[in-house]
């Protein structure tokens, strides 16, 4: 049930910040929630494999190329679900850095894990 309430808060800043963003695009809902869902597939999947295959790099910067890996995740989310656009890579990296403060604070409304 948490898992639910998790990608249905996430849909909601999705739509959220679809809304603020100019280079940011959301058909309707449904399209919101699917994008939460793959988002949530591949932070699970595939971002330990590129952490992984870019320690190196992400140490050197002090951890600042995790935000660059985010942007990449949003990329990929954007080639895999229809009806949802993101203009570029800047505004990737604008809408993972928004998006994480959002379900930072939507999900801190849900409580402990």
């Amino acid at each position: 049930m948490n898992f639910i309430l998790r990608i249905l808060l996430t849909a909601l800043a999705v739509v959220i910040l679809a809304k603020l963003l100019p280079g940011v695009v959301v058909e309707d809902y449904l399209t919101a929630v699917i994008v939460a869902f793959v988002l949530a597939i591949l932070n699970l999947l595939v971002k330990p494999i590129l952490v992984i295959f870019t320690l190196p790099v992400t140490i050197l910067t002090l951890g600042l190329f995790l935000l660059v890996i985010n942007a990449v995740i949003i990329l990929l989310a954007d080639a895999f679900v229809t009806g949802f656009g993101v203009s570029g890579f800047f505004m990737a990296l604008i809408f993972s850095l928004l998006l994480s403060l959002f379900q930072s604070l939507l999900f801190s409304i849900l409580g402990k894990d």
